[in-house]
Order: C-alpha cells, then structure tokens, then sequence
C-alpha cells in the first residue's frame, strides 16, 4: 500500500494524463465517442467533479456521493472499493449516480486543465489539513477507508475514465 505522498503523486500523474488525453481530443471535443457515452469534455468534468466531491468529504462536509447505511459499508468496501484498490482498476460498466453525470464540462480543454487543476490543488490542501491526521477517511459509502487507499481510489477512478476519451489520429 503506497504511503499518502505516493497516492497523492499518482493523483497528479493520472489528472496530467487526463488533461493531456484531453488536449489530444480537443477536435472531438465536445462530441460523445458513441451512442449514450461521454464527450471528453464530459469525462473530465466528471472527473473533476469526482476530485471535489472526494475533497468534500476528506473535510467532513456533506458530498454528492450516494450515502449508504452503516450496515452496508463495509460490504460496499469489501467488494468495490477494496476489490478496486487491490485490482487496481474499475470494473467495465460501473455506473456513477445523477449527480456526477454532467451534462456538459469546460467549453475548452485549457478550460478543463484548469479546472482539473484547482480541484487536485484542493485536494491537496484538505490532505494536509486533515484535522484528523492520516486517520481513516469516513466514506458515506465505504465506511472507514485508510487515507492513501482513499488517494489511490480516486487516482485509479481517473485512469479509468482516462482511457475514455479518443486518442488523436
């Protein structure tokens, strides 16, 4: 298991690995790479969307993130998120809820990079302030997760959606 600095390194390589698929795809940009699936501006909104909602709740605030009762937690850690950390990738056709479906991203990739950008920043920061140390992360999901574990979920999450977006041609 990587310590916090590491997850947090994999962050940053995987969010400048989005933002450079995303730059690749500006042509494309604003247009789903099939029936029902995401523009790349829509990939990386999610994504970012992902980074701030996960910031929301290393603070302890409420986030978007469905909530599931306490019984259920650590059934949902053991089989998606443990699963997912040690596999270290997301299973095909994992769906997200309503509220991390956006309807459109950034008008321009620069745009998106920024944005990206910002919200790994704020990450950062909530990381470092942590009232709580390195302490477990309360998931209204999950239950109690280990912080770098937390980290390397969402720096897997992006990769994920990074190989969603169309390579340039």
């Amino acid at each position: 298991m990587p310590g916090v600095a590491e997850a947090m390194q994999q962050n940053r390589q995987a969010a400048d690995e989005l933002c450079a698929a995303a730059d690749g795809a500006s042509e494309v940009w604003e247009f789903p790479r099939a029936r029902g699936k995401w523009s790349p501006s829509q990939v990386v909104e999610h994504v970012t969307r992902a980074l701030e909602q996960s910031t929301r709740e290393l603070r302890g605030e409420q986030t978007l993130f469905p909530t599931f009762p306490s019984i259920l937690q650590p059934v949902m850690r053991g089989l998606f998120f443990n699963w997912i950390v040690r596999r270290g990738s997301f299973p095909w056709g994992a769906r997200t809820n309503k509220a991390m479906d956006p309807e459109r991203g950034a008008a321009t990739p620069v745009e998106a990079r920024a944005r990206m950008h910002e919200a790994l920043h704020d990450m950062e920061q909530a990381v470092k302030t942590r009232p709580a140390g390195f302490g477990p992360v309360q998931s209204g999901a999950f239950g109690a997760v280990a912080l770098p574990d937390y980290l390397t979920f969402q720096a897997i999450h992006t990769r994920h959606h990074t190989s969603q977006i169309p390579v340039a041609r």
